[in-house]
């Protein structure tokens, strides 16, 4: 084993090939090491998450080092059947690399029996293998800006179902009807680890959908008697409801998304009096506006916006940032645009009332899981519920200076797990030039521009392994994407440093058009496990 640096909280451990991944997972699992708080598997590597408190980086890996790889994981009984219309882009490019005709591949591909290794990239996505080594073939060389959903595709000795349109690099040879991915099923995931799986040929066997199950809204009614309710009355950028994040569910593909200012989250629901972790409102770039329909509490933090409130009468006052605002029904509330910063946080005493998905109330916009994007004419229920709420808080200030668009943000990065993937001068070029955060940014990630491309020693393949928030990874352009909430749960680019978790809540705050340095705080070497 090899162990590899991530961030202050994660590591990789680097192994020989999947079927030692898998063993060290079952083992992990069966027998946990205290103070692992998650685990994400891929084709060669398992990324593991540690609370600080309860384990070092040396300490964990000491523990795992000791696991014994060479059990096999037992497959599941379960058997899923995947109907394709081989008609993908690719399937002549696929041909043509393999040295088949198309019709054997399809063949090969229908005769293969499948397993499911791992989940990863999005929500329902499996990585499948055991299929016929003549269908392995490289990803593209330019990946795809658009795949659609159900695309069965093929990269290295892997096969694979897209559960929703996306980007993509794999090699399309067909296109499925099956839902991959659906919250109405228990789990969502049709694909879960250690499946068996084949495919069948549509031109050669029918195909019945299930019927589809319905679903409640995720937004709760305003319509219930009693209450206070909030309706939009403009949302210039949809806002989106954050919680602390999802966590638990990286099995299934889902990252843990969540708000991405945590400090600033938790601060807003402290001015309210409410629990740190009760659902807010996360808003980009101000000019949201709501009426209230009954007496409340509200706070906002983050970004500095200007607040002003419209009573009944039409009268005007300004309201003030990280302190509590009380408001009577009828009045309307309107944040401005910040001069600085990003994401401005909405608390309402009490919290909002929202279903939670997956049990969080998080939207994941990579994923599309969690509650809608909030839009204009939406009506928002508060929690009636008041049995924990405690005294508002007066004493709240921001955790930081908030960037405008022509600062220099400064960010501390661990190097790492990819930084030998890279030249020296590929790392000096990191933290020696400035990087503009470029328009194309979103909850995903910050896309980055730079002067210089950061240079890698070759244009091998990485193979699909685990990231994490703050990665930064650089795909061949050597432009490099910081990752934020939203990220993969796994990438395919190598990840030349992470930034430190101290500072993530500043990145989520960087606006267009800022430029970012990046400062190691350590230089880059691997994991030594702790002497017994």
């Amino acid at each position: 084993m090899r162990f590899l640096p991530v961030s202050l909280t994660t590591l990789l451990v680097e192994l020989a090939d999947l079927q030692e991944t898998l063993a060290l997972f079952a083992s992990l699992e069966a027998d946990p090491v205290p103070g692992i708080a998650d685990m994400v598997p891929a084709a060669r590597t398992l990324m593991i998450r540690f609370h600080p408190g309860a384990t070092t980086p040396e300490a964990l890996a000491r523990q795992v080092a000791t696991r014994d790889l060479s059990a096999r994981i037992a497959p599941s009984d379960k058997l899923v059947e995947i109907p394709v219309r081989y008609d993908g882009e690719d399937l002549a490019d696929v041909a043509d690399l393999t040295g088949l005709s198309v019709e054997e591949v399809v063949r090969r591909h229908v005769e293969s029996e499948f397993t499911v290794a791992f989940c990863g990239f999005a929500p329902g996505f499996g990585y499948l293998v055991g299929g016929d080594p003549a269908l392995h073939v490289p990803r593209r060389q330019s990946p795809r800006t658009r795949i659609p959903a159900g695309a069965v595709a093929l990269a290295g000795a892997f096969s694979g179902v897209y559960p929703q349109e996306s980007p993509g690099g794999w090699q399309i040879i067909g296109v499925t009807p099956e839902k991959m991915w659906d919250l109405s099923r228990d789990p969502p995931a049709l694909f879960q680890p250690g499946y068996g799986v084949r495919f069948y040929d549509l031109a050669k066997r029918a195909y019945t959908a299930a019927a589809p199950v319905a679903t409640t809204d995720s937004v709760a009614s305003a319509e219930a008697p009693g209450g206070v309710s909030f309706t939009v009355l403009a949302a210039p950028m949809p806002a989106l409801f954050q919680d602390a994040g999802r966590f638990g569910q990286t099995g299934q593909g889902v990252s843990s998304a969540g708000a991405l200012d945590q400090g600033a989250f938790q601060a807003a629901n402290r001015v309210v009096g409410n629990p740190s972790g009760a659902t807010c409102l996360e808003i980009t770039l101000g000019g949201f506006s709501v009426a209230v329909s009954g007496r409340t509490v509200i706070g906002v933090t983050g970004a500095p916006c200007p607040i002003e409130i419209r009573d009944a009468e039409g009268r005007v006052q300004q309201g003030k940032t990280y302190r509590p605002i009380s408001l009577e029904p009828g009045d309307v509330v309107t944040l401005g645009q910040a001069p600085k910063g990003m994401r401005s946080y909405l608390a309402v005493r009490g919290g909002f009332d929202v279903a939670p998905v997956l049990g969080s109330t998080s939207t994941d916009t990579l994923a599309v899981v969690g509650p809608d994007p909030v839009t204009k004419g939406a009506v928002l229920k508060v929690n009636t519920d008041t049995s924990n709420l405690m005294s508002v808080s007066l004493e709240e200030t921001p955790a930081f200076a908030h960037p405008g668009s022509d600062d220099v943000v400064t960010l501390d990065v661990v190097m790492g797990p990819r930084s030998d993937w890279f030249t020296q001068a590929g790392i000096d070029t990191l933290s020696s030039q400035l990087f503009r955060m470029t328009p194309q940014s979103n909850r995903v990630g910050i896309r980055l521009s730079g002067d210089i491309p950061l240079e890698r020693k070759d244009k091998a393949e990485l193979p699909s392994e685990g990231t994490a928030t703050g990665a930064i990874q650089v795909p061949h352009s050597g432009q490099p994407v910081l990752f934020l909430a939203d990220h993969p749960l796994t990438g395919g680019y190598p990840v030349i440093a992470t930034v430190a978790e101290y500072h993530l809540d500043l990145a989520g705050q960087i606006p267009v058009n800022a430029h970012i340095r990046f400062r190691p705080i350590a230089p880059f070497t691997d994991i030594v496990p702790a002497k017994a």
